[in-house]
């Protein structure tokens, strides 16, 4: 349904955003430093699922109007652009800041924390991402071939592309984070160029959103 070339597209793109440190990734490293691997893998499978939510409300909502109006592409691929920047300036600003927010979250978190409960914050996390919320919603669209019919389809199969991508990147982020907890926490110069580096990675990623799609 939709042509390999524009899988891999989306796929690239998305690996882009999904390995940028946003609000998901801290919160599955807080879990990670807090508790360790099974809340931050359990954590993940929630923020997977509440992302994948997103996904079903633009396939049967938002996608097809969108899909519909070159307008209402253009104005909120442009809003997208936009809030992508400002979340990379806003990360590389507050690159300083990461320690400060990791111990936050272990010192917050309890011991205790059921598995049940790591799931659904995980989800409640996954499915109010501001950053996932505009990439499904100005970006996803780009991608379908509605030549192909089945846009809610082809939404859906791009939507799991994405998740998968992100399943694996995050239980990764989580696992390295549970693994070297005191590395990560001891030194505030490793987690600035976390910051920096994603910061400027989600600038570059909006700027390509602004400047790429469709023409018609």
């Amino acid at each position: 349904m939709v042509p390999t070339d524009r899988l891999l597209a989306f796929a690239a793109m998305s690996f882009l955003l999904i390995v940028v440190p946003g609000p998901s990734v801290l919160f599955v490293i807080g879990r990670a430093l807090a508790q360790g691997r099974r809340a931050a893998l359990t954590t993940v499978a929630g923020n997977t699922v509440g992302a994948y939510v997103l996904v079903l409300a633009v396939a049967f909502g938002v996608g097809s109007v969108v899909e519909r109006s070159v307008l209402v592409f253009t104005t909120l691929k442009l809003a997208g652009a936009a809030y992508l920047v400002y979340l990379g300036v806003k990360a590389w600003r507050g690159r300083g800041s990461l320690r400060a927010a990791f111990a936050e979250d272990v010192t917050a978190a309890a011991p205790g924390h059921g598995g049940l409960r790591t799931f659904w914050e995980g989800f409640a996390v996954g499915v109010t991402n501001p950053k996932t919320i505009v990439f499904f919603a100005a970006v996803l669209p780009q991608f379908v071939e509605r030549g192909q019919g089945h846009v809610a389809a082809q939404m859906l199969l791009l939507g799991l592309v994405f998740n998968v991508i992100a399943l694996v990147s995050d239980a990764g982020w989580g696992l390295v984070a549970a693994t070297a907890r005191g590395w990560f926490a001891r030194s505030p110069r490793r987690l600035s160029l976390v910051g920096g580096v994603g910061g400027l990675t989600m600038i570059g990623l909006g700027v390509t959103v602004a400047v790429t799609g469709r023409k018609d």
